[in-house]
């Protein structure tokens, strides 16, 4: 199921990302998103491209993955009439959480949410800004799963093809609006 539903033309926006060669690391390209979002007619076509591509799916809730998904998600939630959840790094919810760690090429970390924000059965969007190997995603998932919720969606605004790591979501609807093969 993750092929697209809707195509969604959001090339242009590529010209309002900038590329930083060597960050974080050396031989690392970064796609920063920050001249986007700086941008009100390029940061409004993600939000509405996100939106074309999941009205009509019945969201409950959106959630956002720290720090960058908690910038497209509020926004992708209004719009969807849903409401927003955070999922955070540990110790910043202030109610009781559940916690899913996850490896990392270098080490591990771990993902929290709220006991409470997610009810079994929810129709819930997860969205972040990038997709890469997907081990962030994946852990975002298997919290979701572990309170009962359904994954209707992934949305990622820059998906990086060559890590392939929508391939560890076959049975899950991946939306990514911008798309880079190196």
């Amino acid at each position: 199921m993750s092929t697209e539903s809707k195509v969604i033309n959001c090339e242009p926006l590529k010209s309002l990302i900038r590329s930083v060669p060597d960050f974080p690391k050396s031989g690392i390209l970064f796609y920063d998103i920050t001249t986007l979002l700086k941008d009100k007619a390029g940061f409004a076509e993600l939000i509405d491209a996100f939106a074309q591509y999941y009205i009509g799916k019945q969201i409950d809730l959106v959630l956002g993955i720290e720090a960058r998904g908690f910038i497209f998600g509020p926004a992708l939630a209004y719009r969807l009439n849903a409401g927003f959840v955070p999922v955070r790094k540990p110790g910043k919810l202030p109610a009781e959480t559940i916690t899913v760690k996850y490896d990392l090429e270098y080490g591990s970390d771990s993902l929290q949410i709220h006991k409470d924000a997610i009810a079994p059965g929810q129709r819930v969007i997860i969205v972040d800004d990038l997709l890469a190997t997907g081990g962030t995603m994946q852990a975002t998932i298997d919290l979701v799963k572990q309170m009962g919720g359904e994954v209707a969606g992934i949305a990622v605004a820059i998906e990086l093809d060559f890590l392939k790591g929508r391939n560890r979501f076959p049975e899950y609807d991946v939306c990514s609006l911008l798309h880079y093969d190196d």
